[in-house]
C-alpha cells in the first residue's frame, strides 16, 4: 500500500466505500509512505471510520497513459 493511492472498502463482497484516499500510514511508531506485502501497519482512511473485522481494503493507482 502506498500514501495518496485510492481505495475502495469491501464487506461480504460488496462495495461499502469507494473513492477514499489513504492518506496516512505507520509502521510502529513511523510515518511510512508505503507498507508491502506481508508486514503489520496501520491505515488512515481519511474521514472513513466505519472499518470491520474480515473487510478488504482494495487500493489503485490512477495512471495517465501517453496515446501512440
Amino acid at each position: 500500500m502506498r500514501r495518496n493511492t485510492k481505495a475502495r472498502l469491501l464487506r461480504d463482497g460488496k462495495v461499502v466505500a469507494e473513492n477514499l484516499t489513504i492518506e496516512g500510514l505507520r509502521r510502529f511508531k513511523d510515518d511510512v509512505t508505503e507498507i508491502r506485502e506481508g508486514f503489520e501497519g496501520g491505515i488512515n482512511l481519511g474521514n472513513f471510520n466505519d472499518i470491520k473485522v474480515d473487510d478488504v481494503i482494495a487500493t489503485y493507482e490512477m495512471r495517465e497513459k501517453p496515446r501512440v
